[in-house]
């Protein structure tokens, strides 16, 4: 996978949360085959270290709603490849769906640890790095479900706009100093896709057939490769955006009727 010396992203360092599977996994891959040295960042080992072998890679063992793993993750980057240039959060871990007043704290306060502290630690520990090399890229994986306001999906939801709003408001702030932060809505058949559809098998072929495309994306064909634009030069003058790369979904809203209790 390792195109080392060439590509768009050689000589760039990239740290990948929830690399091990997914979207993670192919955008570590699709960073590797451009160029640039991986940090894979996962919870399970087993997975992570998978993906970091054949990405010729850095393993680290993150709980990204653990404040000091994920500065230990941005320390391990710096240390090992002497920066961090790309930082993507995309790390999440899966939460039943059920009715909003079904909801937990303790359910609210994990997904907010997950999908909003963590990648807002991950940045903070990072900026300095990229802002004293003027040259940073990050990019924060966010959704439709929040965008739409799925049912069932509450927690999800709401970090992942929350997430969308530092986003923006981290693009407007860092946009002198050459790094530009950007977020994806991705569409694809995702490990939190396949687990979701696992548990409401009937949605699977609706939301295929539900999009303009006629298929939900793959997250190595139709995500990655965005990711790896939003990680290169070329993207040097676009900040603060969400791209929807999700076939069209966006455009009308999808049908997205889980049964719910």
């Amino acid at each position: 996978m390792s195109g080392r010396g060439q590509g768009r992203l050689a000589g760039r360092v990239a740290v990948v949360t929830g690399a091990g599977d997914g979207i993670g996994a192919a955008v570590a891959r699709a960073y590797a085959a451009e160029g640039a040295r991986v940090v894979v960042a996962d919870l399970s080992e087993e997975h992570g270290r998978a993906v970091a072998a054949e990405v010729d890679g850095l393993y680290v063992r993150t709980d990204v709603s653990d404040k000091a793993q994920v500065h230990a993750m941005v320390d391990a980057a710096v240390s090992t490849y002497g920066s961090i240039d790309v930082l993507v959060n995309n790390a999440w871990g899966h939460i039943p769906y059920s009715r909003v007043e079904d909801k937990t704290d303790d359910t609210v306060d994990r997904a907010f640890a997950v999908g909003f502290r963590g990648p807002l630690w991950a940045m903070q520990a990072a900026f300095p790095h990229m802002k004293a090399r003027g040259w940073g890229r990050v990019v924060n994986m966010c959704s439709l479900n929040g965008v739409n306001a799925h049912i069932g999906s509450m927690e999800y939801n709401t970090a992942k706009e929350a997430l969308r709003t530092l986003t923006r408001t981290a693009a407007r702030e860092w946009a002198p100093t050459g790094v530009v932060v950007n977020a994806v809505c991705p569409g694809a058949k995702s490990s939190a896709f396949r687990r979701a559809m696992s548990e409401h098998p009937e949605l699977e072929a609706a939301a295929d057939a539900g999009n303009p495309m006629g298929r939900i994306g793959d997250p190595l064909a139709d995500i990655a490769p965005v990711a790896v634009f939003l990680a290169g030069d070329d993207c040097r003058y676009l900040t603060g955006n969400t791209l929807f790369v999700d076939g069209g979904a966006h455009i009308n809203g999808v049908a997205w009727q889980p049964d719910l209790p």
